[in-house]
C-alpha cells in the first residue's frame, strides 16, 4: 500500500514539543545530533516506503504457514527483514560494545512508528528482538551477552518472549513450565508456550527464546519464576548455530489479522537453556523486556492510525459524491462528517505520538542522568502509551473504514486490514485494562506525586500560551487541574475502587496530555497547528469531564448486578 512517512510530524515533534533538545543536551546522547538525528529519521523513512510498504498486502493475502515443522514467511518478508537488518535498524539504541547504535529510544520509537505503519506484520519481529536485547542488557551474563547481543543486534538471529500458557494467559503466576539442572550451567526446559509472536521464521540464521520457568523447589506464583534463554540451534563459543534443541513449532494460530507474523504454540521437551538473571528473579528480568514492549506496542498503534488514516485520506480526496460545499467537485472529503472524522483522526494520530515521544524522552533521560524524578516518569506514561496508542490504533482504523462507506467492507481496498491487524494491539504485552490498573495502582504507590509533577507541568505551558492562545489555553489548563482533582481523590481510593475508574481515567489523562501535545504546537507553529489544535481541545478534549465521573463512580454499582443478572 502507498506510504509517506510524516517526517515533518516527527522532526517539530522532537524539535519544538516533547523537549529533545534535553536528550541531545546530555553526555550520553551527544551524537544525536539535529544532523543525525535527520538522517536518521529521513533514511528510516525510505526504507519504510520503498521496501516495507509494498510487503503490507502481501502479508495479509499469503499468511506465514507451517510446512513439514518448517515456517514459511510471507512473499517479501525475507528480503525486507534483510533491509531492516542491514539497515541497523533493530540495534538503533543498542549498546555500541555489542554492534549498536547507541541513540536514544525516542528515535528508536520514530523509528518504530514509521516501520509499524508501513508493515506491522513484519514490524513485530524487529520489535520483539529489541525488548530480548534490553532485557539481556540488563540482567544476562557477561558469556551470554557477548555471544547473543552482537547477532541480535545485526539482525542475524532473531528474539522471542514466552510467557503465556494455555492455562497461564494474565496470570503468568500460574504457569507451569520446569526447569530442570542439568548439573552443567545448564537446564532442561519442558513445557508449552502459546501466543509466541515470530516463534519461528525462514529468514534468520537462529531464533532465541526467552523462557519463563519453574526450577524444581521454587515458590508458588510468580516470586518462583526464573527466566531462561533457549535458542532454536545450539551456539557454540564462537556464536556458530549447530545441533537443533528440542524444541518445535506445533502449530500457528488463525488469527484476526497480522496474518504475516507468525503466532505460535511452543513446545520444549527438555530444551537446552542458559539462566538470565538471577534464580527465582525471572519476572523482573522479563518485565524490562515487557516495558520496552509496551511502548513498542503503543507505537504499533499509533503506526497503523497513521497508515489507516493516510489511506482513508486517500480514498476520501478520490471519490466522488452528491454535490460538494466547498469546490463543487463532488469528492467526499469535502462532505462536513467525512472532513469531521479526518481532522479527528489527524488530531488523535499527533496527540498520543507526542505522548509516546514524551515517554521515550523520559526513558532517554532516566538512563541518561540517572534521575529518580525521570524514571518515575517514564514508568507513568508507559501505561498510558500503551493502552491509549493501542485505543487510537483501534478507533482511528475503524474510522478509516467508516471513512471508505461500503468499499471499506471490502477486502480489497485494504481499509479493513489495518483494523485486523492492529486489534490485537490492546490485548497482548498486557490488555489495556491491566495497563490501567497498573497506572492507578503500581504508578501511583508515590501517592501520585509523578503524577501531579506532570499535570503542573500542562498547566505552566498552558499559563504561558494563554496570552496568545486564550481560546485553546484556558480549557487545557481547566481540564488539568479538573485531572490533578480526581487523581487526588484517587490515591485516597482502595484497589476495588481505583479498579472500577482506571480504564476511563487513564484515557481522561492520556485526552489532557494530548491537549497539552496540541497546545505546544499550536504556541510554536503555524496556522495548520493552531487549527489541529482546535480540532482536539474543542471537539476531544471535554470527553475528559465524562470520562472522570465515571473514574470516580466507584465499584458499588458494578458489582451489584449479579453474575445472574448480568446472565439475565
Amino acid at each position: 500500500m502507498p506510504f509517506t512517512v510524516p517526517l515533518k510530524d516527527f522532526e517539530f515533534l522532537l524539535d519544538h514539543v516533547v523537549g529533545f533538545d534535553r536528550v541531545q543536551a546530555t553526555d550520553m546522547f551527544a551524537e544525536a545530533t539535529p544532523d543525525t538525528t535527520r538522517a536518521i529519521l529521513t533514511e528510516a523513512g525510505r526504507l519504510c516506503e520503498d521496501v516495507l510498504a509494498p510487503l503490507q498486502r502481501a502479508g495479509d493475502l499469503h499468511p506465514a504457514r507451517l510446512e513439514n515443522g518448517v515456517v514459511r514467511t510471507s512473499p517479501g518478508f525475507a528480503e525486507g527483514f534483510r533491509a531492516i537488518a542491514e539497515g541497523g535498524w533493530t540495534g538503533i539504541s543498542a549498546d555500541p560494545e555489542y554492534g549498536g547504535m547507541g541513540l536514544p529510544m525516542a528515535l528508536t520509537t520514530a523509528v518504530n512508528d514509521m516501520m509499524s505503519a508501513a508493515c506491522l506484520s513484519l514490524q513485530l519481529n524487529p520489535l520483539m528482538s529489541q525488548g530480548q536485547i534490553e532485557a539481556l542488557e540488563h540482567h544476562a551474563s557477561e558469556e551470554i551477552k557477548a555471544l547473543y547481543l552482537p547477532k541480535l543486534i545485526a539482525g542475524e538471529w532473531c528474539g522471542t518472549m514466552n510467557l503465556t500458557e494455555p492455562q497461564a494467559g494474565s496470570d503468568v503466576g500460574a504457569l507451569r513450565t520446569k526447569a530442570e539442572p542439568k548439573g552443567d550451567g545448564t537446564y532442561a526446559i519442558s513445557g508449552q508456550k502459546i501466543y509466541i509472536s515470530w516463534g519461528d521464521n525462514d529468514f534468520s540464521e537462529n531464533v532465541c527464546h526467552l523462557v519463563l520457568a519453574r526450577l524444581p523447589d521454587a515458590a508458588p506464583g510468580t516470586r518462583g519464576i526464573s527466566l531462561f534463554m533457549v535458542p532454536k540451534l545450539i551456539p557454540d563459543a564462537d556464536g556458530t548455530p549447530g545441533a537443533r534443541n528440542s524444541l518445535r513449532v506445533v502449530s500457528l494460530e488463525h488469527k484476526m489479522g497480522l496474518h504475516g507474523s507468525p503466532t505460535a504454540v511452543m513446545e520444549y521437551d527438555g530444551a537446552t537453556g542458559w539462566m538470565v538473571g538471577a534464580p527465582n528473579k525471572g519476572m523482573a528480568a522479563m518485565f524490562t523486556m515487557m516495558n520496552n514492549a509496551r511502548l513498542g506496542v503503543g507505537v504499533q498503534g499509533i503506526g497503523a492510525a497513521e497508515g489507516a488514516y493516510q489511506h482513508a485520506l486517500a480514498y476520501a480526496r478520490d471519490r466522488k459524491q452528491g454535490r460538494t460545499p466547498v469546490s463543487g467537485s463532488g469528492a467526499i472529503i469535502e462532505h462536513a462528517d467525512v472532513r469531521r472524522m479526518l481532522a479527528r483522526m489527524k488530531a488523535e494520530v499527533f496527540a498520543i505520538r507526542g505522548i509516546a515521544l514524551m515517554n521515550a524522552v523520559a526513558i532517554d533521560m532516566a538512563r541518561a542522568t540517572g534521575a529518580e524524578d525521570w524514571a518515575a516518569r517514564a514508568a507513568l506514561l508507559t501505561p498510558i502509551t500503551k493502552a491509549h496508542g493501542t485505543d487510537m490504533g483501534i478507533e482511528v482504523a475503524n474510522m478509516g473504514v467508516q471513512v471508505h462507506g461500503g468499499m471499506g467492507y471490502i477486502e480489497e481496498t485494504g481499509a479493513a486490514q489495518f483494523l485486523r491487524d492492529v486489534r490485537v494491539t490492546a490485548i497482548y504485552e498486557g490488555t489495556n485494562g491491566i495497563q490501567a490498573m497498573d497506572l492507578v495502582g503500581r504508578k501511583m504507590m508515590d501517592g501520585g506525586e509523578a503524577a501531579f509533577r506532570l499535570l503542573q507541568e500542562v498547566e505552566d505551558a498552558a499559563e504561558a500560551a494563554r496570552a496568545a492562545l486564550p481560546d485553546l489555553a484556558g480549557p487545557v489548563w481547566d481540564a488539568a487541574e479538573t485531572l490533578r482533582e480526581a487523581t487526588e481523590w484517587l490515591v485516597a481510593q482502595d484497589a476495588p475502587a481505583r479498579n472500577a475508574g482506571a480504564v476511563p481515567y487513564l484515557r481522561a489523562f492520556a485526552r489532557v496530555l494530548g491537549a497539552h501535545v496540541h497546545l505546544q504546537a499550536a504556541a510554536r507553529g503555524a496556522d495548520a497547528r493552531r487549527a489541529l489544535a482546535a480540532v482536539f481541545i474543542t471537539r476531544i478534549l471535554p470527553e475528559h469531564v465524562s470520562l472522570l465521573a465515571e473514574a470516580r463512580a466507584g465499584e458499588a454499582a458494578l458489582y451489584a448486578l449479579s453474575d445472574d443478572d448480568l446472565a439475565a
